[in-house]
């Protein structure tokens, strides 16, 4: 090893991502349920040129390639969600035991390969029984949600390393039922309230239910955590990232990790929360084993030009003349550092994985290759802060790019490819991009050469 690489710790894990709706296809097959992305796709116009997940990577019948290309590039785990309309169609009552032995032969391959397998719960795929019966505003699915989780440990929790109750639930709340980006689409505010708390105590029940039948499975849930900076030096624009904070991030840090809402939201917003949410807050705040982080964008924040917007009354800056992304996202791996630094001054967080990252760019093959080299850079650059975050001493444990393969990308369908593999959707055709080379290189060396 030369004098200036740097080292990742002997015991830090590498791997790749997926998710269930995203790449699995066979929506309709051997008794899976629809969920709301199949309602979503199928019946608005929220996703780009109609697309759906009817087919996607079509993984539920190519899986055993899929994880040999795991295998190939010499990853230590695979990260993927299981589809929970799969295992129970309506979310509730009997297994489909087609369902069942999908993910035991994925998990079992998994093994095979010496794979260790990183398993979410809920990467957004609701089923759609359950949403037809309020979602995750009403109550009781929570307790569909403690239900389930505790099957999948029961089934599969002998063979898995970690599991993870919601991935991301910021975008399964917020985005979706505030925003009305993701499915369902709704744009109420007081409905987004009950969802977040109603996401809340399912993660809770459900983490106190897994505990019952595998006291020693490690637990956790993954957020996207948002990397805020004031857009300006002025005071307003830094108290409208403060106020910004509170409500994308502490409406889910402060719960989890300290037992209650951030005081400031409960001042603004406590008449719109549930009924009777205070008597939920010591269910929710369950001990986690990790947490796990998606990251990829910082985000500039200023006041909110109209002044008459519900808290926290902030908006969203563009800046102009930096590097992005296809997608259109900022990139600065400096943030994520920031972030990490900033997120373990004020909480009290267990051990972290980076559960995402990466980067949205759409190169076509040319003459059979694919030189996705800002992509490369994006990588090299944000592995390069991982190295700063755990020179840091933050029991940062591992590293997950985001994706394995070019897939199914909610609202903007298959027209953004996050991949290290490149997807032909015509022929399903697998390609390695120059990405995927780079990190099967990394994982052979374990070192990144130190810029400069």
């Amino acid at each position: 090893m030369s004098d200036n690489s740097r080292a990742y710790p002997a015991d830090f894990t590498f791997g790749v991502a997926t998710a269930a709706y995203q790449i699995e296809g066979a929506a309709s097959e051997d008794g899976r349920g629809p969920s709301i992305w199949d309602t979503f796709s199928h019946n608005t116009k929220g996703v780009l040129n109609g697309d759906t997940g009817d087919v996607a990577c079509d993984h539920y019948h190519r899986w055993e390639d899929d994880l040999d290309l795991i295998a190939s590039l010499g990853v230590d785990a695979y990260r993927f969600s299981i589809s929970w309309s799969r295992l129970l169609p309506t979310g509730e009552g009997a297994l489909n035991q087609a369902g069942v032995n999908f993910y035991n032969q994925l998990i079992d391959g998994c093994k095979a390969r010496n794979l260790k397998v990183f398993v979410t719960l809920y990467h957004w795929d609701l089923p759609q029984a359950l949403a037809d019966n309020g979602g995750w505003a009403h109550r009781s699915t929570a307790e569909h949600f403690a239900y389930y989780a505790k099957t999948v440990a029961e089934l599969y929790g002998d063979r898995i390393d970690t599991l993870c109750t919601f991935n991301e639930p910021w975008c399964s709340s917020i985005l979706s039922h505030l925003y009305g980006v993701h499915a369902p689409g709704n744009t109420d505010l007081d409905l987004t309230l009950a969802v977040i708390h109603g996401q809340h105590r399912a993660h809770g029940l459900a983490v106190q239910a897994v505990r019952t039948v595998m006291p020693d499975l490690p637990l956790g849930i993954v957020l996207n955590c948002q990397a805020i900076r004031p857009a300006s030096d002025s005071q307003q624009a830094k108290d409208a990232a403060q106020r910004h904070d509170r409500f994308h991030n502490g409406l889910f840090l402060d719960p989890l990790f300290k037992g209650h809402y951030p005081p400031e939201i409960v001042q603004h917003l406590g008449n719109r929360l549930p009924d009777g949410w205070q008597d939920d807050m010591e269910s929710i705040h369950q001990p986690l084993d990790y947490w796990g982080l998606n990251y990829y964008t910082p985000e500039y924040i200023t006041d909110s030009e109209t002044g008459d917007e519900p808290y926290p009354n902030a908006q969203r800056v563009e800046r102009q003349n930096v590097q992005r992304t296809d997608i259109g996202w900022e990139i600065d791996a400096s943030a994520l550092t920031e972030l990490m630094v900033n997120l373990y001054n004020r909480y009290p967080l267990p051990p972290c994985y980076i559960t995402e990252n990466g980067a949205a760019y759409n190169h076509g093959l040319v003459d059979g290759e694919i030189d996705d080299q800002p992509r490369v850079d994006y990588l090299e650059a944000h592995l390069q802060a991982v190295l700063d975050i755990v020179a840091k001493d933050i029991a940062l444990l591992g590293y997950f790019s985001w994706s394995l393969m070019d897939n199914f990308e909610w609202a903007e369908g298959y027209s953004m490819r996050f991949g290290l593999i490149h997807v032909d959707y015509q022929t399903q055709k697998r390609t390695f991009k120059k990405s995927a080379y780079w990190y099967q290189n990394l994982m052979s060396h374990r070192a990144l050469t130190s810029p400069g």
